[in-house]
């Protein structure tokens, strides 16, 4: 089964990311920390304009099962998702995708042109196994080679003007995953210590990342009024449940497997047990009887009696 999220025991001191992206960080007082870690994650110095309306940011008495997702607008007009996810979705990558569509054809204007399209990064933060990869950070962008000479596409100087973009890749959406199960624990670098935060929600004295230090000062439980650390400690307790609930239903997924597992592997001895023994008894047959019988007597058809005699000759 997937590795779920490892939730904050009760003596640890900074809330999860997936709680302050609900609480903390659509305060324009916290966007260093956001500006931190997608700077980390873009290698580029960002700067949030606004954070947007996100529906799954709303209160929700059944967020336990629920995404956590927060709509990001940079200074420069791009967009930027960021997400959340716990539990595993088999269509999570179709998912993403429509949900950068979603985003493009809301953020257009009644009759504006095609060049205002806004270009939207995806950031999927997944504490469960996706895919097929021992990385645990990927990269998805566009771009266009031809299938002949296998050159990139590149935009000509009138186009870079009017998108003020240099490659085709900068114009179309970009997509990240990091696989946090993936981690393997050593900080090699500033984007490193993000998702080592991401994993353990703690940050070590040592660590430089942008944003980290803002983000160890406000993410401090002590400093959450009494309601807001009640209500956080019943968001991890909610999320303790759901974990447990879905491991039940995954071992007693299991042991039903095992049953019809077993009972398939019998019902095909039986069937494979039987058609040998009508081979063996049509092949004993052959010099005795002809084709004809030896099928009545086998329930064989004939065409399969002509085959065991023509193996036979």
């Amino acid at each position: 089964m997937a590795k779920k999220k490892e939730l904050m025991p009760m003596g640890k001191l900074l809330i999860g990311f997936d709680w302050a992206m609900k609480k903390l960080l659509r305060s324009k007082t916290n966007f260093d920390v956001l500006e931190g870690f997608l700077s980390e994650l873009l290698e580029r110095d960002v700067k949030i304009r606004s954070v947007l309306e996100s529906e799954s940011n709303k209160d929700n008495r059944n967020d336990k099962f629920n995404k956590v997702d927060i709509l990001v607008e940079e200074n420069s007009g791009e967009l930027v998702i960021i997400e959340v996810q716990i539990e595993s979705e088999p269509d999570y990558l179709t998912r993403i995708l429509y949900g950068v569509a979603k985003c493009i054809s809301e953020h257009m204007s009644e009759g504006s042109t095609y060049k205002q399209v806004k270009k939207v990064y995806s950031v999927s933060i997944v504490y469960f196994d996706f895919g097929m990869g021992a990385d645990y950070v990927y990269h998805g962008n566009m771009e266009m080679r031809g299938i002949h000479y296998g050159d990139e596409l590149k935009l000509t100087h009138n186009q870079q003007r009017l998108y003020q973009k240099t490659r085709i890749a900068e114009v179309y959406p970009e997509f990240y995953l990091i696989k946090i199960n993936n981690f393997n624990q050593l900080a090699q670098n500033t984007l490193d210590e993000w998702i080592y935060f991401l994993r353990h929600e703690e940050i070590p004295d040592n660590f430089k990342a942008k944003g980290l230090s803002a983000a160890k000062e406000k993410f401090s439980i002590l400093k959450l009024p009494k309601d807001e650390q009640l209500a956080y400690r019943r968001y991890q307790e909610n999320q303790r449940y759901a974990a447990s609930m879905l491991e039940g239903a995954h071992l007693e997924g299991k042991d039903e497997g095992l049953a019809e597992g077993l009972i398939k592997g019998l019902e095909k001895g039986r069937i494979e047990g039987e058609t040998k023994a009508k081979l063996d008894l049509a092949k004993g047959l052959l010099d005795l009887l002809d084709d004809k019988t030896i099928a009545e007597k086998t329930g064989m058809s004939l065409e399969d009696i002509a085959r065991i005699r023509d193996k036979n000759v």
